[in-house]
């Protein structure tokens, strides 16, 4: 009987052994954590940082760090000074970047400037002083479509708002009206369910502040970010205008 090559077998042992190794301390995490911080709920994930001896928790899209035996808590941003990187917001931006494609686009109106090809989507309250500010930027960004998400959040007259411009006869004139020139929508009435299902969807995506500008990429930017910090977020995903 041949006898099997030494080598593979040691590394297979090995990687058995670091496996066994990591869901060990992972477990070992889980439950001091959960015995001493019961606030946490559900701890969905617990890995290991690039840092010795640090461990990512994860609960939802809340990261923290914690050591081995779960002793300590750190709340707070990783940064990889070598590298230059906000690790933490790395892993943040990719725990909440929402798949453009699963956008219930159905809920948005659209703005269409130039050849339309560029996109973005965009979760607004039309109170949001930042917003306007956004808006007014936005206007020199060409070849773009902006798929406009009503978010009432910062006031009951948000909704009102929010409800008449859903309404109006041209919603986007109507929301360029109001953003853009300070006039205020008439008043309609009509089903505004789109407008509830934004609320929905944003809560269940952890939207929290508007703007919040989501790219092709499914990458999100929060709050008012200007015409060339979009041009360049275009240009990085590789559908900057010709």
């Amino acid at each position: 009987m041949k006898a099997k090559p030494l080598l593979p077998a040691l590394l297979a042992a090995a990687t058995l052994a670091l496996s066994f190794g990591a869901h060990a301390q992972e477990a070992e995490i889980r439950k001091a954590l959960g015995q001493r911080i019961p606030q946490f709920g559900k701890i969905d994930e617990v890995v290991a940082t690039p840092m010795k001896g640090l461990y990512e928790v994860r609960v939802g899209t809340d990261v923290f760090y914690t050591d081995a035996k779960g002793n300590y808590i750190i709340q707070g941003e990783l940064i990889d000074t070598q590298a230059r990187r906000n690790l933490t917001e790395d892993r943040i931006n990719k725990l909440t970047a929402i798949d453009f494609s699963a956008l219930p686009l159905k809920d948005a109106f659209t703005i269409v400037r130039g050849n339309g090809k560029r996109k973005l989507a965009v979760f607004e309250d039309p109170n949001c002083g930042y917003c306007k500010r956004f808006e007014k930027d936005l206007q020199n960004v060409d070849n773009v479509t902006v798929y406009l998400f009503l978010y009432p959040i910062l006031s009951p007259d948000s909704a009102e708002k929010s409800r008449n411009l859903w309404c109006a006869k041209d919603r986007a004139a109507a929301w360029q009206d109001l953003m853009v020139r300070d006039k205020v929508p008439e008043a309609a009435t009509c089903d505004t369910g789109a407008v509830q299902r934004n609320l929905a969807f944003g809560k269940k995506h952890k939207i929290t502040g508007t703007p919040t500008v989501l790219f092709a990429d499914g990458t999100r930017v929060p709050g008012a970010i200007g015409a060339a910090a979009i041009e360049k977020r275009f240009a990085e995903i590789g559908t900057a205008s010709n």
